[in-house]
């Protein structure tokens, strides 16, 4: 099966950096969402932004599954910095994500009835990501490990208590949606994400100043990460 890419970014200047590399684009509107589908170095993608929270996340998601037959999701742009030793500009990769505004119980004791709180990463996008790491394809400080998801920008007592519970590299408004969805269809899934703002650099201000340029890091590692995957077509 020949791969095909969705690419969702919460924003319109996270996925502003992508739009200069599809090429032969094709916009189509739906839900109220623009989809921009083409080719990046000869990879067939859609990519989007979906608009912030998990609900919009979780549409743009379907709508890419169900009408665009995408094989592959990848969720671009940026984040909020959990881990101490995390710095603005650094990118998480995620291995796990789970929602930090959703009881334990609910996701393993009802649909779809998962094994943990956790959603995993693919492991072939995973491992392709890594590789990259390891070639230097990219200029940029990468880190893998633990994203969290939930609806709102968050305070420093609430930052404490997602760090005990979950110790999280990140936090976002959209990851573990679009991996909830990507789950119960079978789709894999990966999300990278660009540091904006961190316990000591916080806020919205941090976000807004830092959001354009850890936008185009964060597109920067996910071409890198396709044109390893074409690679190993």
């Amino acid at each position: 099966m020949a791969l095909k890419v969705g690419i969702i970014c919460a924003g319109d200047s996270e996925l502003e950096p992508f739009l200069n590399h599809i090429h032969n684009c094709h916009i189509t509107e739906k839900a109220m969402l623009k989809f921009y589908e083409g080719e990046i170095n000869n990879i067939s993608v859609v990519a989007l932004y979906s608009g912030v929270c998990k609900v919009n996340a979780a549409i743009a998601a379907q709508i890419l599954i169900d009408s665009y037959h995408v094989n592959t999701i990848i969720c671009a742009g940026t984040a909020g910095g959990m881990e101490k030793t995390i710095k603005i500009f650094d990118t998480v990769i995620s291995t796990q994500l789970a929602y930090h505004d959703v009881a334990d119980d609910i996701l393993v004791e009802f649909h779809p009835w998962l094994p943990s709180i956790y959603f995993n990463a693919d492991e072939k996008l995973l491992a392709a990501a890594k590789k990259i790491v390891q070639n230097q394809a990219v200029n940029h400080p990468v880190i893998f490990g633990k994203m969290v998801t939930g609806e709102s920008f968050i305070d420093k007592n609430m930052r404490e208590i997602i760090n005990k519970k979950y110790a999280p590299l990140s936090v976002d408004m959209e990851s573990a949606s679009i991996a909830h969805v990507c789950y119960v269809n079978n789709i894999p899934f990966i999300s990278i994400r660009t540091i904006t703002d961190t316990a000591s650099h916080s806020g919205v201000e941090n976000f807004e100043q830092n959001c354009d340029k850890a936008s185009i890091i964060s597109k920067d590692i996910v071409l890198a990460v396709l044109e390893e995957l074409k690679n190993d077509l």
